[in-house]
């Protein structure tokens, strides 16, 4: 197989869960084809580079072998090569006062670091 639709690609190598959700994709402008966005019929290629935003998060994909059917995890990840860059380090805030709920009425002290925490 020389090429096959966008959609159903995207949804063979598991990027995607369905392929309904795919060609939504491609319609609403989160699947990029070489750069360019393409819509659910665009067809894809050996050696073409995929973008795609799902979940909040940019995957940048480039075909090795061309599928149109749904197949296992590992066999799927052998179609493509993943040049997603990692994800960065989440941040970790300031570690929050925490009380016991039973304790009753708060301290002038305690009063005093929840304000703090806040940032009053």
């Amino acid at each position: 197989m020389e090429s096959t639709r966008i959609d159903r690609w995207l949804w063979a190598v598991r990027a995607f869960k369905t392929r309904t959700e795919a060609s939504a994709a491609c319609r609403g402008g989160h699947v990029r084809l070489n750069g360019a966005r393409v819509k659910p019929a665009g067809s894809v290629r050996v050696g073409d580079r995929v973008t795609t935003r799902t979940r909040g998060r940019e995957r940048i994909l480039e075909v090795a072998t061309v599928i149109d059917k749904r197949v296992g995890a590992p066999i799927a990840a052998s179609c493509y090569v993943d040049h997603t860059p990692a994800a960065p380090p989440e941040d970790v805030g300031p570690v929050a006062f925490v009380r016991d709920p039973a304790a009753g009425r708060p301290t002038k002290r305690d009063r005093r670091r929840l304000d703090r925490v806040r940032g009053r």
